[in-house]
């Protein structure tokens, strides 16, 4: 409600707002005297629309001043019960009705606080994000001010606790549609580590989704929803039980069935929220980062992790980067809830092509295309493919790559000694032309892996880089049984490359093939003789 039209309603203590004073260099003792009024007596209520007054103001200073101003005041009025409880009428119908002049005061004194509330929301998106951060702390006060004071008796026992009306309005004022409020969110944060605000708000930013989403009907709402991730992303899970210790509300009796204190609905809601996000279209970028964190931060701590599996496979199955970040989702489910996967080894084997060996989840991919393929029980077909195509991908890789590619592939013959016919084969081919190898074919069963050889590897014994020849090399001599620790090459960069050069302790270094005589050797006497026949 606007200042204007609330100076229409003076207080029904009587009093008479005071003559509006010049504003002095600084707010902040102006703000402060109108402040001990108001607490003074309730004669001086109506100076409460001055203060309120400051919430609107083009200055930014004394806006701050106010917002601390509002804090202090209505938490002082919360704690002191000069705010009505209970149901509150209509602000025309208040004065008509029977109660008495002290009712009233509590009454208008209401919503004058209601007033505070819908302004502080107003300046959550105001063009100053110190502003927007005050009025977020000063509504977070206010929620934790009436979550000891209460104003209203509920019949449901939940909403007598945790004033959850107000954190539903701070929530959907969180949630814009068109306006960027991520700065605001990591302000935020802080909050989220309460575990009764954690779970309202998983509740009720439920509630906004799917209200939300509905009213879009289909189409992409990209500031919404890199909002919304950015508010998912704050929600830090508990493991255990005992974890649930820390809440805003401090509450004076110990309430064994409020759904606040217990993991299991903290785990359940958490598991509506995400499955409310990711029922509707996302951008590439959105998918991407949902897929970096879904395998630490989201299923661990699900009711029903096995729910994911549609939106998992459905990602898998996108190709690229997209099916790259999949993989360690599916790998949870498969590892911890027995996921079976059809074609699983086909899908992987098909996202090996050039574009894996330059994305920035590099490390990540090879890191799970070790694992998945550790197991000795693997066909050794399946096993051959693998390896040639990784090879046939080693001739066009960078330097970086191919350290970790080659020590990799010769992991894989460890493993699986039936292969070990890949770089030991009599008749293997001279050239590309004459590899019975089939590159193109995506089923790595039809590939004819089996019939060829890792000719590729020889090859790189002669490339330009000496690390890589190296490597390249150890296929010339029986493999040892101790496989290669990956861990340091996985990630490995250019920039590492040439930091490790300058290290290297190197031995005499030939300059030339013949060591020369004297300064200039055999050129002296050549010019000495031409001078001589001169």
């Amino acid at each position: 409600m606007a200042a204007a039209a609330e100076h229409e309603t003076e207080s029904p203590a009587g009093a008479q707002a005071p003559s509006p004073a010049p504003a002095p260099a600084s707010q902040r003792p102006r703000y402060r005297q109108l402040l001990e009024l108001v607490l003074g007596s309730r004669k001086n209520a109506n100076s409460v629309f001055d203060i309120l007054e400051g919430l609107e103001a083009e200055d930014e200073a004394e806006i701050l001043t106010a917002t601390a101003t509002c804090s202090k005041l209505f938490c002082t009025l919360l704690q002191q019960g000069e705010v009505f409880f209970g149901q509150l009428p209509g602000e025309e119908e208040y004065l008509a009705t029977d109660s008495s002049a002290e009712v009233k005061y509590k009454m208008w004194m209401r919503y004058r606080y209601q007033s505070c509330i819908n302004q502080l929301l107003n300046l959550m998106v105001h063009e100053s994000s110190q502003v927007q951060e005050v009025a977020l702390c000063a509504l977070m006060k206010f929620v934790q001010a009436e979550g000891r004071w209460p104003l209203d008796r509920h019949e449901d026992s939940e909403r007598n606790i945790f004033p959850q009306g107000l954190l539903k309005l701070l929530v959907d004022n969180l949630l814009q549609i068109e306006r960027d409020t991520l700065s605001l969110l990591s302000r935020f944060q802080e909050y989220m580590e309460y575990e009764d605000v954690r779970y309202y708000v998983m509740v009720y930013a439920v509630n906004n989704i799917s209200r939300i989403m509905q009213n879009s009907k289909g189409d992409l709402l990209p500031v919404y929803q890199q909002n919304t991730f950015g508010l998912l992303s704050l929600i830090r899970m508990p493991v255990e039980q005992e974890e649930l210790s820390n809440f805003l509300v401090k509450q004076q009796s110990k309430h064994t069935e409020w759904k606040a204190t217990r993991l299991k609905e903290h785990r359940r809601v958490f598991e509506r929220l995400w499955l409310a996000f990711l029922r509707h279209k996302l951008s590439t970028n959105l998918y991407k980062k949902v897929l970096v964190i879904l395998h630490e931060s989201i299923l661990p701590h699900m009711s029903k992790p096995t729910l994911m599996i549609d939106f998992l496979t459905a990602a898998y199955n996108i190709g690229g980067a997209i099916s790259l970040l999949a993989l360690n989702g599916l790998f949870y489910l498969i590892h911890h809830h027995n996921l079976e996967y059809p074609d699983f080894y086909k899908k992987l084997y098909s996202l090996l092509d050039p574009s894996v060996l330059h994305v920035k989840y590099r490390a990540r991919f090879f890191h799970l295309l070790d694992v998945f393929l550790s197991s000795s029980h693997l066909p050794a077909y399946l096993v051959a493919a693998f390896s040639k195509r990784l090879s046939r991908l080693a001739l066009t890789s960078p330097p970086q790559a191919l350290l970790m590619l080659i020590p990799f592939i010769c992991n894989l013959i460890r493993r699986h000694p039936s292969c070990k016919l890949l770089i030991h084969r009599s008749n293997q081919p001279q050239d590309l032309a004459a590899d019975p190898y089939i590159m193109e074919e995506e089923d790595p069963a039809k590939c004819r892996a089996m019939e060829s050889s890792l000719w590729e590897i020889q090859t790189l014994q002669y490339h330009y880089h000496p690390d890589v020849a190296n490597q390249a090399a150890t296929i010339n001599k029986a493999l040892s049984s101790q496989e290669s620790d990956l861990s340091t090459l996985l990630d490995l960069s250019v920039s590492e490359l040439f930091e490790r050069e300058p290290k290297k302790r190197m031995k005499s270094i030939p300059l030339e093939f013949e060591p020369a005589e004297g300064l200039l050797g055999k050129r002296n006497d050549l010019v000495r003789h031409h001078w001589t026949l001169e």
